[in-house]
């Protein structure tokens, strides 16, 4: 049989070139929102890919290392001993890597005991044997034994696993002198650095190769070592031992019993959700299309036939679009399409039959009573939509569904972001979408009518999965809390150009001024925004202590820098982080100055669907990231001010809600008198943990109280808590262990909210907001680490932000018979313009709103501000 004609069985080393791809990728850009670290599985994925359509191979595995230990460290203690500790960041990607290949139909291998190149040598020589074309990818220079005529070695190259050196014998012949089958024993007689097998001291590779080829055998040779003159013939006799054992170790075993032989690792398709779902997770958004090419498919299954055919929409005049609307029985789906941010047009579907009509002052005449109507809707991304007829003058009531956010509530983690992919889970079927960069498009896309139809049809399939709880969090909470979002962010809210671009011109003035300043303490200039020189200024120049090593050098990102800060306080290490300030803020401030519209307001967008535990994102401007608390954030809230035609801003937010929801939650008796009597909750802490009356609690001891007090619900370690007080890991300890003597009701929540969402498999809010955890029971420790930290705050987080939006929506509710009217919903913090002569009421029902938005057993303290501008305004 011609090699052309033989099966390809293609074999990989997976722990080898996830490592080479590790450190091949700066880890910094490869870490997802929760913070796993993913530069090895992507380098990995991506080489894997391109492995995969240039050599078509029909049958494949991955072999993995199960651990450091195996028959060899038994034999040899200090085998591979060198190697330093698996890097922190490396951690966890192996355990997803295997999970991502899984998701692709490959066979993951792994053998306790052995190495995986022992597995790929198995593979190998039974594949040569069964009549299969090898290829063996490894970055192990072991597996270059393997090589033959019917077995190639794709080893990766220096520039990483991004190039693969091809090896058949004649290559190898070519660089070491010998056949494929020497390379044992010239590695034998130099020895491995990277394995620790120590050589034949003055023993390199052309020696080795001459003694091998003079003497023909490696046993020959040793039989032989009398006659090797000088002193490396010396050293081969004082080491001969060494060379045997290394010859014993660094043979790879052929026999392994493996679970699969070759004939049954045919190539498998891959499982497009799975794919999709790990690769949510990953945030791989660039590899998912490669990797849905090489399979083949766009990444979806084979989409079936509808139940039944889409209807073919009925253009209809506008008043009998109305008419239509009105007759409907039970829910409707609408569509609005928008253009330039106003509706274009609308499509109407129920009972199998959709109607549309393009938008014009006589549809929303007509069809304006019906929207505005309690009669049930279904929408899918309802808030542009609603933002849209808005704009038109047109008001949306009775919004039953979003299929949208309905999703994100069913999967938090990894939600589906479009109609399209709802239909494709829930339905198994392809919505129909034209191409955008087609000016001809092949397919038509659905018509709003249509969209309306699937949408009907995605949310009865939504509503088959979604728990009662959660499905009052979307009816009870999300869906009016919609509503309330585009009117906020349609109204927007006034800001003063010239107090932005005037606080903007002075952070300019004194960024330049840091730069000269640290150009002086250096006495040269340099780039202050480049990674490379501040590297060569800091360790080189400077010689201060080195931060955590990356791919580039060593880190210079702000944490890392604050911490190098509190060891070596250099003069321009302190100028440096007061221009990153003065930047930052000034990228703040212009970013925000050029999202004044012509009104004079700025309009951002809330994400409500961005988040596991339910807290809403601004984005376009974020207003999120103004700081908190410092004079340079009271100056920047000053530039936002009460509109024209209103007389006062109010701010309102909660005094220590998750605190409160903590105290809720445990039922810990003391938590909840500090708050029942109204004390300061922080000095009522500090008396009881530190023994002490409460008016004899110091500020220090207020502090240490309060960062733990917080700390705990965000699963802060005793390490954490040292390192945020800068205080002994051991005083860290001993202050938790104290707290918990006084409030052993806290943390047994703690440990029984983890272990119930261990068993659950979710936690849960106050009000049925669920979030999955399925980490909780992961093999991976730091997988399972992360998902215990993140769930012992997810019911706190999670039940503060439901409160929030409750309030929201019900002071955005109230305020409809006033002119009053809330701006903005930043962190935990309301802003409401009032208008003359409606100050009183409209305290009067923010408070109560508020204070009424769940009952707890300890009181939602509100606290409420008033001022021309938002600064002024603070409390």
């Amino acid at each position: 049989m011609t090699d052309s004609a033989k099966p390809t069985l293609l074999v990989v080393d997976g722990h080898s070139l996830a490592y080479r791809a590790f450190y091949a990728l700066p880890v910094e850009n490869f870490t997802t929102k929760d913070g796993q670290h993913t530069n090895g599985i992507y380098g990995f994925l991506s080489m894997f890919v391109n492995l995969l359509k240039a050599e078509k191979p029909t049958h494949l595995a991955v072999a993995f290392d199960t651990s450091r230990e195996s028959f060899r460290t038994r034999e040899y203690t200090e085998y591979k001993a060198n190697r330093s500790e698996t890097p922190s960041e490396f951690k966890g990607q192996i355990p997803l890597l295997q999970e991502c290949l899984d998701a692709m139909g490959v066979t993951v291998l792994t053998k306790p005991d052995f190495e995986a190149d022992d597995i790929l040598a198995t593979l190998a020589t039974q594949g040569m044997e069964q009549g299969f074309r090898v290829l063996v990818c490894s970055g192990d220079r072991d597996t270059i034994q393997l090589v033959n005529d019917d077995v190639t070695l794709l080893y990766p190259s220096v520039q990483g696993v991004s190039q693969l050196k091809r090896y058949d014998p004649a290559a190898v012949v070519e660089k070491y002198g010998l056949a494929p089958e020497f390379y044992p024993d010239i590695a034998a007689l130099v020895g491995e650095t990277s394995d620790n097998l120590p050589g034949v001291p003055k023993v390199g590779e052309k020696t080795a190769v001459k003694w091998l080829t003079q003497f023909g055998s490696l046993d020959a040779l040793l039989d032989g070592a009398d006659t090797i003159k000088g002193v490396v013939g010396g050293n081969l006799r004082d080491h001969i031992e060494d060379v045997r054992r290394n010859r014993r170790l660094n043979r790879l075993l052929r026999d392994v019993e493996l679970p699969f032989g070759p004939a049954e690792l045919a190539v498998k398709p891959l499982d497009p959700q799975a794919v999709r779902d790990v690769f949510a997770r990953l945030e791989f958004r660039t590899l998912l299309p490669r990797v849905f090419e090489w399979a083949g498919t766009t990444g979806e299954d084979e989409p079936q036939a509808p139940a039944e055919p889409a209807p073919t929409p009925r253009e209809l005049p506008a008043a009998e679009l109305a008419a239509w609307a009105a007759a409907a029985e039970g829910e409707v789906g609408v569509t609005v399409t928008v253009q330039a941010g106003r509706p274009d047009r609308i499509g109407l579907a129920a009972a199998g039959e959709a109607v549309e009509a393009s938008w014009s002052d006589e549809v929303a005449t007509a069809l304006g009573p019906w929207l505005a109507s309690a009669a049930p809707k279904v929408l899918s991304d309802a808030k542009p939509q609603v933002k849209a007829l808005g704009r038109a003058g047109a008001t949306v009531g009775g919004l039953a569904f979003d299929t949208i956010v309905a999703g994100w509530l069913l999967r938090p983690s990894f939600p589906d972001r479009t109609l399209g992919h709802l239909v494709e889970r829930y339905l198994g079927e392809k919505l129909p979408e034209a191409d955008p960069s087609q000016l001809v498009p092949e397919t038509e896309g659905a018509t709003p009518g249509q969209l309306s139809w699937y949408t009907l049809r995605v949310a009865a399939g939504l509503r088959d999965e979604l728990p009662d709880a959660v499905n009052t969090v979307l009816t009870d909470i999300e869906l009016p809390t919609l509503i309330a979002l585009a009117d906020m962010e349609l109204a927007g809210v006034a800001v003063s150009h010239e107090k932005l671009s005037g606080f903007s011109g002075e952070l300019g003035g004194r960024a330049d001024a840091l730069a000269q300043r640290s150009y002086a303490a250096i006495g040269h200039e340099v780039n202050l925004g480049s990674p490379k020189q501040l590297q060569e200024v800091l360790f080189e120049e400077l010689q201060l202590p080195k931060t955590r090593k990356t791919k580039t050098g060593y880190t210079t990102d702000a944490a890392a820098l604050a911490d190098l800060q509190e060891k070596a306080h250099h003069p321009f290490l302190d100028l440096l982080l007061q221009h990153r300030e003065a930047t930052k803020l000034k990228q703040i401030i212009d970013g925000l100055d050029a999202a004044i519209g012509p009104d004079g307001r700025v309009r951002t967008t809330y994400v409500q669907t961005g988040s596991q535990t339910g807290r809403l994102s601004s984005t376009d401007p974020n207003l999120q990231n103004i700081p908190v608390r410092t004079e340079e954030s009271r100056r920047i809230r000053a530039a936002f001010e009460v509109g024209e035609g209103y007389e006062a801003l109010l701010t309102a937010d909660y005094s220590q809600i998750e605190m409160r929801i903590m105290a809720h939650l445990s039922g810990d008796p003391g938590l909840v008198e500090a708050f029942n009597s109204g004390e300061d909750l922080h000095r009522f802490v500090g008396a009881r943990v530190f023994g002490v009356a409460p008016e004899d609690v110091t500020s220090a001891m207020r502090t240490k109280v309060k960062a733990m007090s917080y700390g705990l619900v965000y699963g802060l370690s005793a390490f954490g808590l040292s390192k945020q007080l800068r205080i002994e890991q051991s005083e860290a300890k001993a202050l938790m262990l104290e707290y918990f003597a006084r409030f052993g009701a806290v943390r047994d929540y703690l440990r029984s909210s983890v272990e119930q969402a261990r068993v659950d498999g979710y936690t849960e809010t106050i009000f049925g907001r669920r979030r999955p955890f399925p980490d909780l029971t992961s093999p991976n420790r730091q997988l399972r680490e992360n998902a215990e930290r993140a769930a012992l705050n997810a019911p706190i987080q999670g039940s503060a932000a439901d409160i929030m939006k409750i309030a929201l929506f019900r002071i955005h509710d109230d305020l409809r018979d006033l002119r009053s009217r809330v701006l903005l919903q930043i962190h935990d913090e309301l802003v409401v313009e009032v208008a003359p002569g409606e100050w009183d009421d409209v305290e009067r029902i923010v408070r109560d709103r508020m204070g009424s938005a769940a009952q707890l057993t300890v009181p939602l303290d509100v606290q409420v501000g008033r001022g021309a501008d938002w600064n002024e305004a603070a409390h």
